[in-house]
Formats: structure tokens, sequence, C-alpha cells
């Protein structure tokens, strides 16, 4: 069967193949510096890295995701206050790890069904007269931006635990990830067709990354845990600040005026080959167990005919 070609909608920067990225991965990518993939020679694929420990970088995705200006002000202008990650945190977060779960783990039909409840709360997601850029939720350049960053995210965690991939491990992991931007309206011949072109994609769409004043005090707020009762915030807000700008590109930080050192860096490091070591003797129902509760929690919702988000 021929591959098929990827588009990207309307932006000619990104849809034309004979334009190359003034970005590298160095700048767009955090470094796997663990040696090769210490737990197996397997073949690996998305549902592999639903480990708890791949949400470690949770807050740092959110960062990623509201680089483009859009996204950011559609987040931080939606009238959807029921989903505000400001207003209701943990209601706004057991509806994305139900997303990630049912995207990842779910039918066909179970992503049919969240995308319908989705569309109820995005069709209020939607720039007026005073919003200072224009954005729609529906806008599936803008599905595909936040559905390429949540890929990111588990591509990376699931190599700081389990080792680096190799380049044919990382196209069989790819391979199984386009449900993440299909789920909603994003197409599927939108999605890269290979792990080289969605390499391409991501750090052409990482030139478009900027923060203003408004959007880089959010999400300074969101890091600081400032939506969170204090108790919480004094015990987890230095390991949560450190495990997102950890987790954070190079150019992100950078745009974000965070500061990250060489001995950051290796702490970092060393606690990702730690954890790496301990998940190993950990069964893996444990460690996918909370995807699989709230996926199960989604399949009740269904089936007694309630709301989903």
């Amino acid at each position: 069967m021929a591959r098929r070609h990827w588009r990207r909608g309307s932006s000619p920067s990104l849809g034309d193949p004979s334009v190359e990225p003034a970005l590298t991965s160095a700048q767009t990518r955090i470094e796997i510096t663990s040696g090769p993939n210490r737990w197996s020679s397997r073949k690996h694929a998305l549902p592999d890295a639903i480990d708890f420990w791949s949400f470690a970088g949770a807050a740092a995705n959110v960062v990623m995701q509201l680089g483009w200006p859009e996204v950011a002000y559609g987040v931080m202008e939606s009238k959807v206050k029921s989903g505000s990650l400001v207003h209701h945190p943990w209601k706004r977060a057991r509806t994305t790890t139900q997303y990630l779960a049912v995207a990842i783990l779910g039918t066909q039909e179970e992503r049919d069904a969240f995308r319908d409840a989705v569309n109820v709360a995005h069709r209020q997601v939607r720039s007026d007269e005073t919003s200072p850029v224009k954005y729609n939720a529906f806008n599936r350049e803008l599905q595909m931006w936040v559905a390429a960053c949540l890929y990111i995210g588990f591509e990376d965690t699931y190599q700081l635990l389990h080792g680096r991939l190799d380049d044919a491990q990382l196209e069989d992991f790819y391979s199984t990830a386009s449900p993440l931007a299909t789920t909603l309206q994003v197409t599927d011949d939108m999605w890269p067709a290979t792990r080289a072109d969605f390499d391409r994609y991501w750090n052409l769409a990482c030139e478009r990354v900027t923060y203003d004043e408004t959007t880089r005090q959010y999400l300074l707020d969101l890091v600081g845990l400032k939506m969170i009762n204090w108790p919480l915030r004094v015990v987890f807000r230095n390991l949560l600040e450190f495990l997102t700008i950890g987790t954070l590109p190079p150019l992100m930080r950078e745009k974000l005026g965070l500061a990250w050192s060489d001995d950051d860096r290796r702490r970092f490091e060393h606690l990702f080959v730690f954890v790496s070591f301990v998940n190993r003797f950990i069964p893996r129902f444990i460690r996918h167990g909370g995807s699989h509760a709230v996926l199960a929690d989604l399949r009740r919702r269904i089936k007694a005919d309630k709301n989903l988000i």
C-alpha cells in the first residue's frame, strides 16, 4: 500500500515539502542521554507508554500546547468554566486523562462518544472582538498541534523510563499514535505518515511558539500550583517545577526565561535512572492502572448515559 503524504491545512510553510525547518531537534526536543532501551528489544507501541510516570511532564505539556497563541487564548478565555484548569483543576485533569485513555486504549465507538461530548464544550470556545488573537476550538491545525505535543510528551517520558529507542523502534512506537489527533477533528491524512515526517512537522510548528506576558504569567501560576490548596502546593511545588522544566524543550525554556543548569540536567537524569530501575519491579497492572481506571469510569458513564466531561 502506498504511503500517504501529509498535508498541513492552509499553512504553506508546513504544507510545502520544499520548506526546511529553521529549528533543529536539539532546540525543540529534550535530550535523551540514557543508553539504548534498557528493558527489551521487543516492538514498542504507544499503549506501553501509559505508565503513571509518563504523566510527570503533564504541566510541561500544557506549557508546550499554549506555545501557540491561539491555543493559549482559547484556554485562558474559555467560557466553559466547568472545564477550566484554574477553577476546576481536578476535573480538567480527569477529562484530559480520560481523553488520552480513550484515544490510546478505547474502541472507535468510545472515541466517537467522547468526541461528541468534547464538541459540545468546544462550540463555546471561540474568540470574540476583544480577543488578542482569533481562535476556534474546532480548528484542525490547532488540534493537530495539541495532539503533537501530547505525542512528544509520551515519547520523551517513555524513553526517559525505558532508554533511548533506535529509529526502527521509534517508527513502531509512532505508528500507533495517530488516534491522539484523530479522536477529535484531525483527519487521518493530516497526521504525518512517518516518524521522519513528524520530526519535520514538529520543528516547523515550533517556529510558531511564542509567549506574551499574559500567557507567561498564566503558565508560571500553573507551574507554581496556584490553582490548588496551599498544603498540596507546599508539598509538591518544588518537584513539579523541577519535572516541568526538565521535560520542556530548550526552546520553550528559553522563551519563558526558565533557568536550567548542567547540575539540574544531571539531577534530572539521575532521577529517571532511579525511577526506571524501580519501575522494573512494579507490576504492569499497577503502573498502567490509572489509565485503565479512568477508561472504566468513562465506560460506566457511557452505559449510564451520563455526561462524559
